[in-house]
């Protein structure tokens, strides 16, 4: 009796373990089952905010393109002599102004130095104006001439670069303000969007060359960012508009869309958001109101697409997602050479944090991005030094430096 009762209360013992086990396990799947769920809630919210941004980025498209050809409409119902005269008044008032810095070309001068605006000397056209490849008494330069009704433009881009000066920023050689052109310092190599695309069949950009390109940028931005007596913003930040010298040094151009900052870091205004699509800060198309921070968000696509080669429409969710996949790796262009994986994550961080939706999530250009960027351009230095140690060409001199006491940027 005494065995029986004692194997009937091991039976039970077991069947009690097992129960308890099955319902550890049981709790153990719906915690998985509970985790899940918000997982998927949180999937769900993430991919409805998008959809919200996106509709809200085709509805602002269609806004601007709406009110752009109003405003075009109206413009030209307003045109007369009187508003042409005063705006030429202007613009010779602005280039007398730094007439020390930029020379005023006649319109014969610009005509001849283009062959007539030939299309042979033509190297790019925007929504703005046509830019031609000529030469002034043996110097090559780029001829920018604007679209009818830009000539506020050129008022604009002649008052910004009248008082700024940094090696990364390109060079205004002149003007024709009659007839609305700009003269520039010609870039070999292009546009950064072309060089991304290979356009041309052009060699790919090396890896240490977009290292120390994206430090050249964020220290033109915080240049502007803090010029004296008005902080500049570009506002219209993207691979098109900045420019690649022989030795792939980069400058930023086309600052005509540009805003001059009073002594607040934000001010409000009343035209419709200015840029290029996927380059636009979020949030500033949603308030109108302009910061540093707009330019910071355009520099952080601008940095993803230096990595990957893609093209900016949903680049930093492409990289977000590869990087928490750990396929960091595929999303890369590979044509860049052998990418240092751990400095090129901390590159790809920082960019990722510079597209924040929220400016008070986006690091601040000075105290954070470049520093790091700084460190990373170190690093590209020194690894192109080694790789050019095997090579029977050295490097060409660079096309620039800095006067140490004058402060300003000296060309060969």
């Amino acid at each position: 009796m005494y065995a029986m009762a004692q194997g009937e209360v091991i039976d039970a013992s077991r069947e009690l373990n097992g129960l308890q086990k099955r319902r550890l396990e049981e709790e153990i799947k719906l915690k998985q089952i509970s985790f899940q769920e918000e997982e998927a809630k949180e999937l769900a919210r993430k991919e409805k905010e998008r959809h919200e941004a996106t509709r809200r980025e085709a509805d602002f498209v269609k806004e601007c393109a709406e009110r752009e050809a109003a405003e075009r409409k109206e413009a030209e119902n307003r045109g007369s002599n009187s508003n042409a005269t005063k705006e030429k008044e202007s613009l010779d008032r602005a280039l007398a102004g730094c007439f020390h810095q930029y020379r005023k070309f006649t319109w014969e001068e610009i005509v001849f130095a283009t062959e007539s605006f030939s299309e042979n000397l033509k190297i790019g056209m925007g929504a703005y104006g046509t830019v031609y490849k000529c030469s002034f008494h043996h110097t090559t330069a780029a001829v920018k001439i604007l679209h009818d009704k830009e000539s506020r433009r050129v008022e604009q881009e002649l008052e910004i670069l009248s008082q700024i000066h940094h090696p990364h920023l390109l060079i205004l050689l002149g003007a024709c303000p009659d007839h609305s052109c700009l003269v520039f310092e010609f870039m070999e190599n292009g546009s950064l969007e072309d060089r991304l695309l290979k356009k041309n069949n052009t060699p790919p950009i090396l890896w240490f060359h977009r290292y120390r390109i994206a430090w050249e940028i964020a220290s033109a931005l915080v240049y502007l960012h803090n010029s004296r007596p008005k902080g500049i913003i570009h506002r219209d930040l993207k691979p098109a508009n900045i420019l690649l010298d022989h030795n792939y040094v980069s400058k930023i151009g086309d600052i005509g869309l540009s805003t001059m900052l009073n002594n607040n870091d934000s001010l409000s205004i009343s035209t419709a958001p200015a840029g290029t699509i996927c380059y636009i800060d979020p949030e500033y198309q949603r308030t109108g109101l302009v910061s540093p921070m707009c330019d910071v968000y355009a520099f952080g696509i601008v940095v993803l697409q230096l990595l990957t080669g893609k093209s900016a429409m949903g680049i930093s969710r492409i990289v977000e997602i590869a990087m928490i996949n750990d396929r960091f790796m595929e999303v890369l262009d590979y044509e860049a050479g052998a990418w240092p994986m751990e400095e090129t994550k901390r590159l790809a961080y920082v960019a990722l944090r510079c597209t924040e939706l929220r400016r008070r999530d986006r690091p601040d250009l000075v105290n954070e991005v470049l520093p790091t960027l700084e460190k990373l351009k170190d690093y590209a230095e020194k690894a192109r030094d080694l790789a050019l140690t095997t090579s029977p060409h050295p490097p060409p001199p660079p096309n620039h430096f800095i006067c140490p006491i004058l402060k300003v940027c000296l060309h060969s």
